[in-house]
């Protein structure tokens, strides 16, 4: 098997624009919601459909009808649900308002769900640095979400929540990655992800007015299709191993992109928090890049 090649440089670039994209599409978000009063599930419908009409042409380029050919159906449809109501949690905080640099701080929370879950559902070996790097990562989460004030309030927990929708997608992905391609994961989320949203804004549905406003939605799907295109592209140009500590980078985009747009200035806790929940990422990051070399290395 040849080892895929390795451009640190693109990587870094393509990761670093999809948090940039990111950042973008999350102040778009909260504008079409808090200045023009869209529900968050219209908002989602629509800057997801509009991102599934961009990047149809990359679509068919994976060839559709060959990547819709699983054996996992019920699966794919699952993992799909479970991506809409992350997506759905995390725009209903946005337009809470939950502050964006609160929100974005606690959604890095996902990997730390996501190591939980291996050892729960996929009876993966969680070692004892897991473990510790988990809670770790979690208290980081409580010094952001400071529950003991009087100031704290239910919403606030909205990004954690889709934090561990998005655990449990990740799972899947990971579960159904061993028997499907990567074009089949792709594919079932942008065709099922706009039915999803349909039935979720039926019963609040408002139609979009005005031209400023289709001007924000539009962008910020043109953005969202951008942003998982990015993706795509930094973990097929270089090692995810390497690409991953790069999706830090979306937190001071955006703190920089909320004080921009509405002025939030983050509390000083912010930093402390979000540093503990990178620092026990990247530990888990390494620590399991170092376990699957020395495995390898075994095995030769």
């Amino acid at each position: 098997m040849t080892r895929q090649k390795h451009f640190p440089l693109q990587g870094a670039s393509w990761m670093l624009s999809a948090g940039l994209a990111f950042a973008i599409v999350n102040s778009l978000a909260q504008v079409a919601s808090i200045k023009y009063g869209l529900s968050s599930t219209t908002v989602a419908l629509v800057q997801y459909g509009i991102a599934l009409v961009v990047i149809l042409p990359y679509l068919k380029t994976l060839g559709i009808r060959q990547s819709l050919r699983t054996q996992h159906l019920g699966m794919h449809v699952l993992r799909v649900f479970l991506a809409v109501i992350g997506i759905q949690l995390w725009l209903w905080a946005l337009a809470y308002p939950v502050p964006i640099w609160q929100g974005i701080a606690l959604l890095m929370t996902s990997p730390l769900f996501a190591t939980v879950g291996s050892g729960l559902f996929l009876k993966e070996q969680v070692s004892p640095a897991r473990w510790g790097a988990t809670v770790t990562g979690f208290i980081g989460a409580m010094i952001i979400l400071e529950p003991w004030a009087d100031n704290f309030s239910w919403a606030t927990l909205l990004p954690v929540g889709a934090a561990f929708f998005w655990a449990c997608y990740a799972l899947m992905v990971k579960k159904l990655s061993s028997q499907d391609s990567p074009s089949t994961m792709v594919v079932y989320l942008l065709i099922l992800i706009t039915p999803f949203n349909l039935l979720l804004a039926l019963p609040e549905w408002q139609i979009p007015t005005g031209g400023s406003l289709w001007l924000i939605l539009i962008a910020a799907g043109v953005m969202t299709a951008l942003a998982q295109w990015a993706i795509v592209k930094a973990y097929s140009v270089a090692d995810a191993s390497f690409v991953q500590p790069f999706d830090h980078a979306k937190l001071p985009l955006n703190v920089l992109a909320g004080w921009m747009v509405f002025g939030w200035v983050p509390p000083g806790r912010l930093w402390l928090g979000a540093a503990i929940i990178i620092a026990s990422v990247a530990f888990i990051t390494q620590w399991e890049n170092k376990k699957s070399q020395r495995l390898k290395e075994i095995a030769h």
